[in-house]
């Protein structure tokens, strides 16, 4: 039974590895904005009222984490995200900058305050999109949403480096185009497809292939 922290878990793609990873005998803790009764017919813990954007919210969230948790987290999913879309017609910066808020800085300020809880064997799971690929980009558009994960992609490979001498592996994962709330249910695969690749990718994440950047299905995908 492993320690299993997910942000964003109420629903869609989060609340989905929560259901899988505790069907098979995870202890799960959830950390979201607000819960959904699915949460909690699955979670050990629920954490609500999380702001990942503020870093005084994610002190006191490790803090009570240590003492829920006993000191250890075996493995962390940084879940939680935003997309929207900007075109050069519809330029908003400030829908840029919430992005990066969200989406590239909230998961490493998370790990980085709950590092003391990671140690050898544990692993940081961060999902990104391949819209965060600059070689797979192919159709423009989307500026804030692809920053956002090129950045996350870009801390997390930093990050892999510099926790691999503490035994703990990092991987970027991207889940596919899933039919999820954020995409107004458009998309290939369901939440549950999903998850079930993530998990199988999280589960073959070692120290020999950390710092890699995967499809859900498997596939290695550009940087």
């Amino acid at each position: 039974m492993a320690n299993i922290v997910i942000t964003g878990a109420n629903r869609g793609i989060g609340l989905a590895l929560a259901q899988q990873l505790a069907a098979r005998g995870d202890r799960i803790t959830a950390i979201c904005r607000d819960s959904s009764d699915e949460l909690e017919q699955v979670c050990d813990q629920i954490i609500t009222g999380i702001d990942v954007t503020d870093e005084a919210s994610l002190a006191g969230l490790a803090t009570v984490l240590t003492e829920m948790l006993d000191g250890s987290v075996d493995v962390l999913i940084n879940n939680a995200g935003v997309f929207h879309n900007e075109s050069l017609t519809q330029w908003d910066a400030d829908s840029v900058r919430q992005q990066f808020e969200v989406n590239s800085l909230a998961p490493i300020a998370l790990t980085v305050q709950l590092k003391p809880l990671l140690s050898q064997g544990s692993k940081v799971i961060n999902i990104t999109s391949r819209m965060g690929s600059i070689s797979d980009n192919t159709s423009g558009q989307y500026y804030g949403y692809r920053a956002s994960k090129a950045a996350l992609n870009a801390m997390s490979k930093s990050l892999a480096l510099d926790l691999h001498a503490e035994g703990i592996a990092v991987a970027v994962l991207h889940p596919g185009f899933v039919q999820t709330r954020m995409v107004g249910f458009n998309g290939d695969v369901t939440p549950e497809q999903s998850a079930e690749g993530l998990i199988a990718r999280i589960d073959g994440l070692t120290l020999e292939n950390t710092g890699s950047f995967w499809h859900a299905s498997g596939d290695l995908l550009p940087w």
